[in-house]
């Protein structure tokens, strides 16, 4: 079975494997205002860590919405372990299963990249509010080029269409209506931590020693090209 790097992230049900990880994403929230009555969606939760985090913050409306069926259940069981009122949905960022203008905030952590990203931002946009805000954490390439093949090997290995560049992505978002698009680098190197170490599991009952092959050959990926590859924070509004 060919397995994928996000279908080992969902065996290993690793929380927070974004870059910058819960770390960041509680920096990010504590700059918006954001109170009981906002409505936030989480794409790509995962197992649902980053959206936990915000209803136990903020006691607000929180939806959490992934493809992985895997991260859904995962998701699922930790809210439910935690007792915590959170909607849980199986579905696509290009095509959101929610009316048009339903939510102040959305929040992609290391998710839009792995998308059709000019479909996945136009629905951004669509069930945004007026003044609404799109918070993406993204892989990001550095000016410095990459070989033909050395972007087809990293396209490949993600699972990416293409490596965005921070102009390209201004590009893509200015394309899709977001009008107002603030960009931040921040220290925090693309991946702060080892996966395989990270302090938020969910595991799988049966993990395959590919999925362990995979993670490694991330993490590889990461130091190799650390001046190639990186990622910035896109705070998008229209």
């Amino acid at each position: 079975m060919n397995y994928t790097y996000l279908d080992s992230l969902a065996t290993y049900g690793v929380g927070g494997a974004h870059p910058g990880g819960l770390q960041l994403t509680e920096q990010l929230l504590a700059r918006e205002k954001v109170n009981r009555k906002s409505a936030i969606l989480d794409v790509g939760c995962g197992t649902g860590q980053t959206a936990a985090y915000i209803f136990r913050q903020y006691q607000c409306h929180v939806t959490a919405l992934d493809n992985n069926k895997v991260m859904v259940d995962k998701a699922t069981q930790r809210f439910r372990s935690l007792r915590l009122p959170i909607n849980v949905v199986k579905g696509q960022t290009e095509n959101l299963p929610f009316k048009n203008e339903a939510f102040d905030f959305i929040l992609s952590e290391s998710v839009t990249a792995f998308t059709n990203i000019p479909v996945s931002l136009s629905e951004y946009k669509r069930v945004l509010k007026p003044n609404g805000v799109l918070l993406a954490i993204e892989m990001t390439a550095e000016p410095l080029p990459f070989t033909k093949k050395e972007k087809q090997f990293i396209c490949d290995f993600y699972g990416v269409s293409d490596l965005l560049t921070e102009t390209e992505w201004r590009q893509h978002f200015q394309k899709s209506g977001f009008h107002h698009v603030k960009i931040e680098k921040h220290k925090h190197h693309f991946v702060p931590q080892d996966v395989m170490y990270a302090n938020d599991f969910m595991l799988s009952n049966q993990i395959h020693e590919k999925h362990h092959e995979i993670l490694e050959q991330h993490q590889q990926i990461v130091s190799k090209y650390k001046d190639k590859l990186n990622f910035r924070v896109y705070r998008c509004t229209v």
